[in-house]
């Protein structure tokens, strides 16, 4: 099959500052704050070093960023565009959520698994 006409070339602006466009992550997030998300973080995830404090907060952003489509540290500033602020509390810099990501190690992972296995 072949396309028998080009497409036309457009560009969509929108600079308004109420405007949301990931608005898809309110029922995903409101699901994970039902589902206890935050709670089950701040019990169980323990990264080392000083970018490990509230996990709980970056752990839930870095979940909203990778539901927007965000598949590295910078695309997570999609979180701070228009009113993505007024819909949701604690968003982190994407600098933020890089360095709390850095402070998990191998070791990290495999303590997770020795609790796993042991409850």
């Amino acid at each position: 099959m072949r396309l028998l006409h080009s497409l036309a070339r457009t560009h969509a602006s929108f600079d308004d500052p109420d405007l949301v466009s990931h608005a898809g992550l309110v029922p995903v997030m409101a699901l994970a704050q039902r589902a206890g998300l935050a709670d089950l973080v701040a019990e169980h995830v323990r990264p080392g070093g000083e970018c490990g404090v509230n996990a709980d907060l970056k752990v839930g952003c870095l979940v909203a960023g990778m539901a927007a489509g965000a598949d590295s540290v910078d695309d997570m500033d999609l979180l701070r565009h228009g009113a993505m602020t007024s819909l949701f509390g604690g968003v982190r810099a994407p600098s933020t959520l890089g360095s709390h990501l850095r402070c998990y190690t191998w070791g990290t992972s495999a303590s997770w698994r020795r609790r796993a296995g042991s409850s």
